[in-house]
């Protein structure tokens, strides 16, 4: 029995919990009061968005591809429904709709042209930070009311972000790791050729894939906004970063189609406390991020012994 749980396979599985779990105990030990609804609920407001932004990321890392402007979409989509969708839902939803079609269409053109994710993105950020600005030039806007209300909905007992990041990691769960179509999705980015042979469509997978991340983009905007209620074109610019390394500390890879739904939103909500941590050990906001990266390091450092013994078996 210890043998089994002390297998590489299973560490790797369980460290993004295990991860969570320490910085939880620090936090607590800090902070006793925040071991309560009310401190909790607090300080995982912003898992929701961050949480639905890294499993945008995590479908294309699913597919051995990057998305550098999954940051700024968000930041699009926070600018449309601050206004547009509130002003004239019908436009609102055009545009929403417009940007999971732009999504597919990347995914399409990055299989068919072979180019780069990370350069496409990198411009198509550019083009979405543009939009944004055009559409809200300055800070403003105004959440819709029943989107403001589920983000500040009150549940009994938990905490409402713990319920919805649950929801989250089952129902992608069920749907990319436990069905048959879930398996060619993953299968394209662990080997493609296979899953080409066997009369998939590599391209079509792609399109997917890409539009799957622009639809949990665009709920991460809108879920940004029921929190803030007000849209700015900058406002989710760190959640580039945020995505990649939430999506790497709950065990995707980069290559190979090795992802992990519940773990992307483990590592979505062990950033979002990494920031609570290191407010409560009064560390400045300049250093914070720099602090995050060591502590994504460190994971990532356990990460390769694990694989490098897992390699040796």
């Amino acid at each position: 029995m210890t043998s089994t749980l002390l297998a590489p396979r299973t560490l790797r599985a369980i460290l993004p919990a295990v991860s969570l779990a320490l910085l939880l105990a620090a936090i607590f030990w800090l902070q006793p009061r925040t071991m309560s609804y009310t401190g909790l609920n607090l300080m995982l407001n912003l898992a929701i968005p961050i949480a639905l932004a890294t499993i945008a990321q995590m479908f294309v890392l699913c597919v051995n591809e990057l998305d550098l402007s999954i940051g700024a979409y968000v930041g699009y989509v926070a600018c449309v429904t601050a206004t547009w969708l509130v002003e004239s839902p019908p436009l609102g939803i055009a545009a929403l709709m417009a940007g999971i079609l732009v999504y597919a269409g990347l995914g399409a053109l990055i299989h068919l042209r072979n180019l780069p994710s990370i350069v496409v993105t990198l411009g198509m950020s550019f083009v979405w930070l543009g939009v944004a600005v055009l559409i809200l030039p300055r800070p403003g806007g105004t959440s819709p009311e029943w989107i403001r209300w589920l983000m500040k909905l009150h549940t009994p007992v938990v905490p409402f972000p713990i319920i919805a990041a649950t929801v989250i990691a089952i129902v992608v769960h069920v749907a990319l790791m436990r069905t048959a179509y879930g398996s060619i999705l993953r299968g394209a980015g662990g080997n493609p050729r296979a899953i080409e042979r066997a009369g998939w469509s590599l391209l079509k997978i792609k399109v997917v894939m890409f539009a799957l991340a622009g639809v949990f983009g665009m709920l991460a905007g809108m879920a940004l906004i029921g929190l803030t209620t007000s849209g700015d074109a900058n406002i989710a610019a760190r959640y580039t970063l945020l995505s990649i390394a939430g999506a790497i500390l709950g065990g995707c890879e980069f290559v190979g189609g090795r992802v992990s739904p519940a773990g992307a939103v483990i590592g979505a909500i062990t950033l979002t406390l990494a920031g609570s941590f290191l407010s409560f050990l009064r560390i400045s906001p300049d250093w914070q991020i720099g602090a995050t990266g060591a502590i994504l390091i460190l994971v990532l450092a356990l990460r390769a012994l694990i694989n490098r013994a897992e390699e040796r078996q």
